[in-house]
């Protein structure tokens, strides 16, 4: 067999994952608040990336909350080449008002003079700016913050504590309790760290364990309500076996807990509901945490016809635009053949990204308009009318992939007449009709167990095998470890517990 040398000329498809592709994929999957964040990114990176005007408004501005299906991408505008920047006419047509009522000449008094005040103006004015002249001070400052439980404790250290070792473990102690005010971390540990006693530090804890709320620097919640129980006086003995049961309570095991505690049924329901009068966690008195609210990027309403208006929120979509007249007045002026190459990539990556976001707004507003067509039943009649609903049936009617499907129901929120979800909400696996007949949502199902325990009474405590009878009545076939599935989460109690805890709550 002899070797040779041979020209051939193939022909083959394959697909290539370029950085602009990738780029594409990656702001599909984007939630809104990280999309934002990396437009900001891009606009500090790209020199030929502008913010729409539209981008610009005043925070005191109303916005229209929606988009039109139509227009879901990114608009805006640049100016363009040889048109020269606005003048000062275009801009107050532009925003209606006289730019010298908002940037007056610098002849011009930047206040009235002092005899056109009225009387002592002036003198608060000197000194609510601290003595200067011009005014310029911020409200603000004047407003008193807020006190956080970390300060409040330090503040009653400072009073409580003269010695400055103890002094200095309790600020220690503080800054590990949570903002439930319980206290994480070892004693032991502490101990070590700090180059003192284990019996020290606990004299310490007790110290702080005294201060307001009642209930703070507690390692867990026994020791919680024993120390608010102890500033109410009412740390008995029997309250104090309750305390350390209080894996019975949670049951409910009454029987147990009088024999432990040696009281009878009156008795015990008082120490129980003292107990409920207590707060498991007083930290929670100062505030918390600024929960982040969720922004929907879909908008569904009624619509005149009957049917339903899907729109996408403007106010999550970053308008930028490339700005042409900038790339033509430095490319202009550019000799060398580096700049030149930079100009042209920040230019195909700005076009690019315009593009993109373009195109991940029509794919949501696609995707979205579909999902609410399968699932017109919970639109119009609620949970129990949800459709078994999976990625293929939705990507096979809009002529996508379903990965794509999947990135775009990712972290993506349907504002509806029935409150926000997202949009994996809407995809729901399916079970079987007990009689042949169409398919249930397993969502729709969950829905229907909490109807039938929610109604349920203190004599007739649904059971997990009552529950499937009554289900395969209503055409719905389930097995008996399915149900105690879908109740275990959504967090409802076996039936034995339940039972115990309607009885529990009509003796009291």
């Amino acid at each position: 067999m002899a070797l040779t040398q041979r020209l051939q000329i193939r022909q083959s498809q394959a697909l290539v994952m370029t950085p602009q592709l990738m780029q594409a994929i990656k702001l599909l999957q984007l939630s809104n608040l990280d999309l934002v964040a990396y437009v900001e990114a891009e606009l500090e990176r790209n020199p030929l990336l502008d913010r729409s005007a539209e981008d610009e408004r005043p925070a005191d501005k109303p916005s229209d909350a929606t988009a039109a299906p139509d227009e879901p991408s990114v608009r805006g505008e640049a100016w363009n080449e040889g048109d020269g920047p606005p003048n000062g006419h275009a801009i107050d047509e532009r925003l209606d008002i006289s730019a010298e009522d908002v940037f007056p000449d610098d002849a011009a008094p930047s206040r009235p003079r002092t005899s056109e005040l009225p009387a002592g103006y002036s003198e608060w004015a000197a000194v609510g700016t601290g003595g200067r002249d011009d005014g310029d001070y911020n409200l603000e400052a004047f407003v008193s913050a807020e006190t956080t439980l970390a300060d409040w404790l330090r503040e009653q250290l400072a009073l409580a504590v003269a010695d400055p070792a103890r002094r200095m473990i309790g600020f220690y102690l503080i800054d590990l309790v949570d903002e439930a005010g319980y206290l994480g971390g070892d004693l032991a540990a502490v101990a070590e760290k700090l180059g003192t006693t284990i019996t020290e530090v606990e004299t310490v804890l007790g110290i702080v364990q005294g201060f307001d709320p009642p209930g703070i620097a507690a390692r867990d919640l026994a020791e919680c309500l024993a120390l608010q129980l102890k500033e109410r006086d009412r740390f008995d003995p029997a309250m104090e076996a309750l305390i350390t049961r209080l894996d019975l309570l949670a049951r409910r095991d009454f029987a147990v807990l009088k024999k432990i505690c040696g009281v009878g049924d009156e008795d015990l329901a008082d120490m129980i509901a003292e107990i409920r009068r207590l707060n498991p966690k007083p930290g929670l008195v100062f505030g918390s945490a600024v929960v982040q609210p969720i922004v929907p990027d879909v908008f569904v309403r009624p619509g005149p016809d009957g049917g339903w208006i899907v729109e996408l929120n403007s106010d999550t979509l970053p308008k930028v635009l490339v700005n042409q007249s900038y790339y033509a007045e430095v490319s202009a002026t550019t000799r060398r053949d580096a700049e030149k190459s930079y100009l042209v990539d920040c230019l195909q990556n700005a076009t690019w990204l315009v593009r993109a976001l373009d195109q991940r707004a029509r794919t949501i507003l696609k995707v979205a308009n579909e999902i609410v067509r399968q699932q017109d039943g919970f639109f119009a009649r609620g949970v129990q009318h949800l459709r078994p609903l999976n990625l293929k049936t939705v990507a096979e009617a809009i002529g996508m992939h379903e990965s794509t499907v999947s990135r775009v129901t990712a972290n993506k929120y349907m504002a509806t007449s029935r409150g926000i979800f997202e949009l994996k909400y809407f995809f729901t696996s399916a079970i079987a009709a007990a009689h042949g007949g169409e398919a249930h949502s397993a969502e729709a199902v969950r829905h229907r167990i909490k109807q039938l325990i929610d109604a349920e009474s203190a004599a007739e405590v649904l059971s997990d095998d009552t529950i499937v009878d009554k289900l395969r009545a209503a055409g719905i076939e389930i097995a008996r470890r399915t149900v105690a599935k879908y109740r275990e989460a959504m967090r409802i109690p076996s039936s034995v517990q339940r039972r115990r805890e309607k009885q529990a709550a009509a003796v009291t």
